[in-house]
């Protein structure tokens, strides 16, 4: 289907063209007075210098082209030249019959939908996922659904921290406390335990004391270089010892990822690129891109066009060492061999953007992606505490995310129990649905690059711009509906009252809406959508009588439009990532 507004327009270029002018002043907008019109276009002010005449004249010359026309219940031009439009009832309940037929609500897939390689997530094993993770989390499993909505491939890499200096911090520190472990023993020959020496709270905790160490005590950083260095180099021991703290954080990791609902496609880490680095190296070095500066390998990424002065790409430290640009390339490599994406999409902190331009531009330079992929960056702001200060614990530290999502949970079953909103064998499947909207919402409703305070009173409040507020709107129309009874079948009808009519052109925005979103990779965009959407509901519910109703067929009407409101409103929170719970 294509959109309302489009039709629209459609309608207005041809009686512009008709009335001998050029058909692309015809684009409608919606009305900035909504208590005059629906729709508007200004073309006319536009056309006026072109064609010099009064822009009242060409208004009122393309008011005549398009003459009587069933789209519109009126169309009038009003001084210095604009025209109002007021869809006809008809031809709205007509356009939402069409949607309401559609599985994806006559929303088409993307005629470009390709294959995305979306990485986000990008934890570091043996650590616990803190406040700081949450963003990346939220917003890419958002992107992920909204890509996919739209008919493309998407494959969801968390992309590990599994490599480098923190592994042989670990091992130094282990090798401290457990002498006895035979992965430190040269003669060992035997086969190496199945069972982890550790639990995942050890190592959680076994990191962060080792890397205070290190910067004390030069001869324990010495030892954990050391052990990098023959973990990297495939020393059985230390590859077996990895194998557990890999195997360790992930089931921790996935377990917390499952408790936030995202989820990934792929768990690939730094190490699974280093194979590909060598190669990689050789294409940046045979296109003859690599220069020595200060005994480091590097690139040139600066260009004419820059502004400001962007670094070179640092491939190889001095010291041989390799960077992050250098595993972010050669993961380029790998995931051009295995999945041939046409677009790479990149979620992380904004202030890595510099980092991810060096990348992308020595990327194109060697060639490594094809000259029409996509490299996007989607860099995000931070959330900070309520003050608008860092979000940290009341001991100064980073707030884990298990526990940011505990407190959530316990503030919202407070509210769940004391206000007795559900039964009590409910009351835990309806606080995480509540709990969850209350934490995703208040996040994705910002726009991505912007900073925001996290404050839990305002995102779990049951009014206002918040996701409980989403999901009460939600629950009251399953309650009315479930009182009606059957309804999935009850036919769209022309809008009763203004209230209907309000709440069906509302409804008519979910395609440019939700294209909008896709193109900009923005999910704030369909928070901003839901939210009017569902105003427009609880309006129309409060100036309606719906069971009440005694005319059979206009109560039809009122239950038909609202279920089509219901299924909409469910979509978009699930492309946002959460759901909503039977009662409320």
């Amino acid at each position: 289907m294509k959109f309302l507004i489009d039709l629209i327009s459609e309608q207005l270029s041809g009686a512009f063209e008709k009335a001998g002018f050029d058909a692309a002043y015809g684009r409608a907008t919606l009305s900035n007075r909504p208590d005059l019109c629906e729709y508007q276009c200004n073309g006319a002010l536009a056309a006026a210098k072109k064609y010099h005449k009064a822009p009242i004249q060409i208004a009122n010359a393309v008011l005549e082209a398009l003459g009587e026309n069933e789209m519109f219940a009126s169309a009038e031009a009003v001084m210095p030249g604009f025209l109002n439009l007021k869809i006809s009832d008809e031809y709205l309940a007509a356009y939402l019959r069409g949607m309401d037929a559609d599985a994806h609500y006559g929303v088409q897939n993307d005629p470009d939908a390709c294959t995305i390689v979306l990485d986000y997530g990008g934890p570091n094993v043996a650590k616990p996922l803190h406040v700081g993770h949450l963003r990346s989390a939220i917003i890419g499993e958002s992107l992920k659904r909204i890509y996919r909505f739209f008919g493309n491939h998407v494959i969801g890499d968390i992309h590990l921290g599994d490599w480098g200096l923190q592994m042989g911090l670990i091992m130094a520190q282990l090798q401290d406390e457990k002498p006895g472990l035979p992965y430190f023993d040269p003669d060992f020959t035997g086969e190496y335990p199945a069972e982890a020496p550790f639990t995942i709270s050890e190592l959680e905790r076994i990191y962060p004391a080792a890397s205070a160490r290190s910067k004390e005590d030069e001869a324990f950083a010495a030892r954990a270089h050391e052990e990098t260095f023959r973990l990297q180099h495939g020393e059985r021991g230390e590859r077996a010892l990895w194998q557990h703290i890999l195997r360790v954080s992930v089931e921790d990791l996935k377990r917390n990822y499952d408790n936030l609902g995202v989820s990934f496609d792929v768990w690939l880490g730094e190490s699974d690129a280093q194979k590909y680095i060598p190669q990689m190296l050789e294409t940046v070095k045979a296109k003859g891109l690599c220069v020595e500066s200060e005994g480091a390998l590097v690139v040139p990424v600066q260009e004419e066009t820059d502004a400001k002065e962007v670094p070179p790409c640092i491939l190889v430290k001095s010291d041989g060492a390799t960077l992050y640009a250098t595993t972010d390339l050669a993961t380029i490599v790998q995931r051009e061999q295995d999945y041939h994406p046409q677009k790479y999409m990149y979620l992380t902190d904004k202030r890595q953007n510099l980092h991810f331009e060096q990348v992308f531009r020595a990327a194109r330079k060697a060639g490594i992606v094809p000259p029409t992929t996509e490299l996007e960056h989607v860099g995000f702001g931070t959330m900070n505490g309520s003050d608008g200060k860092p979000f940290k614990t009341r001991d100064g530290g980073v707030l884990r995310l298990e526990t940011l999502i505990s407190d959530m949970t316990d503030f919202v079953r407070t509210k769940v129990v004391e206000n007795k909103i559900v039964e009590d064998s409910e009351v835990e499947v309806t606080t995480e649905k509540i709990a969850m909207a209350a934490l995703k919402y208040g996040d994705l409703s910002n726009q991505p690059t912007k900073d925001y305070n996290f404050d839990m009173e305002r995102f779990a409040a049951f009014e206002g711009n918040t996701g409980p507020y989403i999901l009460y709107t939600i629950v009251r129309i399953k309650s009315i509906l479930a009182r009606y009874g059957s309804w999935e079948n009850l036919p769209i009808q022309e809008p009763a009252n203004e209230y209907a009519k309000d709440l069906m052109l509302s409804v008519t925005k979910l395609g440019p809406t939700l294209e909008q979103a896709q193109k900009t990779s923005s999910p704030n965009l369909i928070c901003a959508y839901i939210y009017e959407l569902a105003g427009c509901v609880n309006k129309f519910y409060h100036e309606t009588r719906i069971l009440s109703e005694e005319d059979a067929q206009l109560q039809a009407g009122y239950i038909a439009l609202i279920g089509l409101a219901k299924n909409i409103l469910e979509s978009c929170i699930d492309l946002l990532g959460f759901s909503a719970p039977e009662k409320m």
